[in-house]
């Protein structure tokens, strides 16, 4: 898939996905903004500036008035924030690409926080804080990071706490934004039925005379730990969530794509050692994942599973036995192979869309400041050996590193951390 990079003076970065037999266009703008640059006071503050920016701009003063133009052009549309990054984006027909990049370039720059729907929108996110919360398979991953890396941004949760939202203020908006959203700090990325020429021209036109501004930057991430570690989150459930985690490394990390396998081997599919044993064998939850997640200073390699309340003792013995064996005894050839076409067939399915497309390249631009097409993923992990895999699971898979966040009817940490040993 062809793609092209450019770089404006204001250092705003420009990559273009033409794809002239694709229908669709998808226009998406990154940023690095997200609650790892945020301080305690004002934790939340990314998510909420991104509900406030469909709030209101200088051109378009009203919700409705953003709301109300893209839905008549049939577009699909929203934003996302996560721990390093805020994205804007919005999907249609190609022939509508110039109204939706006029649209979404006006959230990101001229964006108003109207005072009253400041106001109405803190409502509005208790309530998703709220929401969060009564579903456990969703929550117990904030418990997890809230576990591994406690009173640091890291830990924190990317909707903040309901007291800070409260609290907010206009200007906290203003002064936030003015930090975070300038140009060096900023990808746009546009996918679709387009020309390099008619996006270059927007773009120079609506961004090119943006200054250059100063960053704010993030707080670096402290590994510590030197024994395994359980929270708990008690609930009259009916079934037991969570998650099991050890330390791994950071989104630079040579060994990511080998840890992107031995997740494959574990929880990759129906065929996966996780799946067969806990669903197909003993029928004691119907989801399991295993997967690594790294970001720019750190990361961790989770497994994750719904199960049965009077079994959960029984699970979390079999999962460790899994993850042992990978350290004991080399996989096969055959088990090797499959892993790699099943990952390498999924990404290459994820890819049929010009908004996957644009957050497959945008992600990487963003973060990493590098871009690689999916044959060059392809052949990453297609050069992993049953050596490595091996190897790694010897390294991560240590008692030290173990971590357990779990939401049940359970209150004794104690009996859990007995459970936690190779």
């Amino acid at each position: 898939m062809r793609f092209s990079k450019k770089v404006l003076k204001n250092g705003l970065r420009v990559v273009i996905v033409p794809m002239k037999d694709n229908p669709t266009v998808t226009v998406l703008v990154l940023v690095e903004a997200g609650s790892k640059y945020e301080t305690k006071k004002v934790n939340g503050i990314s998510h909420f500036l991104e509900h406030m920016c469909f709030k209101g701009t200088i051109k378009r003063p009203k919700a409705i008035d953003i709301s109300k133009e893209l839905d008549a052009l049939g577009s699909q549309y929203n934003a996302f924030t996560a721990q390093e990054y805020t994205g804007y984006y919005a999907k249609s027909d190609a022939w509508h690409f110039k109204q939706i990049f006029d649209i979404v370039s006006d959230i990101y720059l001229n964006s108003t926080f109207p005072e009253a729907e400041m106001q109405r929108e803190k409502g509005v996110i208790t309530e998703e804080i709220n929401m969060y919360k009564d579903m456990p398979q969703r929550h117990v991953q904030d418990l997890m990071t809230k576990l591994l890396y406690k009173n640091q941004p890291a830990g924190w949760n990317v909707a903040g706490e309901k007291t800070n939202i409260l609290k907010m203020k206009r200007n906290d908006f203003v002064k936030y934004k003015k930090e975070h959203y300038v140009p060096e700090a900023t990808v746009l990325i546009i996918a679709g039925q387009v020309t390099e020429k008619e996006v270059m021209s927007k773009i120079n036109k609506i961004f090119g005379k943006i200054p250059r501004g100063k960053k704010g930057h993030k707080i670096k991430v402290k590994e510590k730990q030197i024994k395994p570690q359980v929270l708990i989150n008690f609930k009259k459930t009916d079934q037991t969530h969570f998650v099991l985690s050890v330390r791994t490394y950071d989104l630079f990390n040579k060994k990511n794509a080998i840890l992107s396998v031995l997740g494959g081997v574990l929880g990759g599919g129906m065929s996966s050692r996780f799946f067969q044993k806990l669903r197909e064998e003993m029928g004691v939850g119907y989801y399991v994942h295993a997967h690594n997640d790294s970001f720019t200073d750190h990361g961790f390699f989770q497994i994750s599973a719904g199960v049965d309340n009077k079994r959960i003792n029984e699970v979390v013995g079999v999962i460790l036995d899994e993850c042992n064996k990978l350290k004991k005894e080399k996989i096969s050839a055959e088990e090797l192979n499959k892993v790699k076409e099943y990952l390498i067939g999924n990404m290459k399915l994820s890819l049929e869309s010009t908004d996957d497309i644009a957050n497959f390249y945008g992600g990487q631009e963003l973060l990493k400041h590098e871009l690689k097409n999916v044959k060059e993923k392809a052949k990453e992990i297609r050069k992993v050996t049953a050596s490595q895999i091996q190897n790694l699971a010897k390294n991560i898979f240590q008692n030290k590193k173990l971590n357990l966040a779990l939401i049940g009817p359970f209150k004794e940490k104690s009996k859990f951390l007995k459970l936690l040993k190779f």
